[in-house]
């Protein structure tokens, strides 16, 4: 039943619903999708769908001693990007929408996460004793959004600068 067949059924509500309901279907989709790759490597891993804040995040994990799934993260996460963005495809294909899904693997993704935490306080540490600016080192997309909102929680200013493989955040006090 939609909005306008039931009055009592808000708009914001019927989208609410529909934007859940695409979240769920591109789970489902991503999960079945890393489970075939995982067959066709001979990688044994489970598979952990969450939702947060509307977006997709997905973990494969494996039990201490089972699978090595470093082979999947790559140099620098380069493997995890790159099959992120193949899961996103195959998401794209199945339902005809974009998709914004995280793809985590063993623990990378949360463990860089941390990395950046702190790599982002020593740089607001920093531009708040020196006054001057602090450029930080080149990273993804991804990575530079986790250090904008760290740095925008701590009342700093930063910014991107550099193209492509050497765009780095800026970090400064203004």
């Amino acid at each position: 039943m939609t909005a306008t067949e039931n009055p009592e059924i808000s708009e914001s509500e019927e989208q609410l619903e529909n934007t859940a309901s695409s979240v769920v279907d591109e789970g489902d989709v991503a999960a079945d999708y890393l489970e075939e790759l995982l067959d066709i490597a001979d990688l044994d891993g489970d598979i952990d769908i969450e939702v947060r804040g509307g977006r997709t995040y997905i973990s494969i994990v494996t039990e201490e001693g089972e699978s090595d799934l470093s082979l999947l993260v790559g140099k620098d996460g380069e493997v995890l990007d790159a099959l992120q963005e193949l899961t996103r495809l195959a998401v794209l294909n199945a339902t005809g929408e974009r998709s914004r899904l995280v793809l985590d693997i063993a623990g990378h993704r949360a463990s860089r996460a941390e990395k950046l935490r702190q790599i982002a306080e020593e740089a607001i540490a920093e531009a708040e004793s020196s006054g001057a600016a602090v450029h930080l080192e080149p990273m993804s997309a991804y990575e530079r959004k986790l250090v904008h909102d760290i740095v925008a929680d701590a009342g700093l200013h930063s910014e991107s600068e550099g193209e492509a493989a050497r765009r780095h955040i800026v970090v400064s006090t203004l």
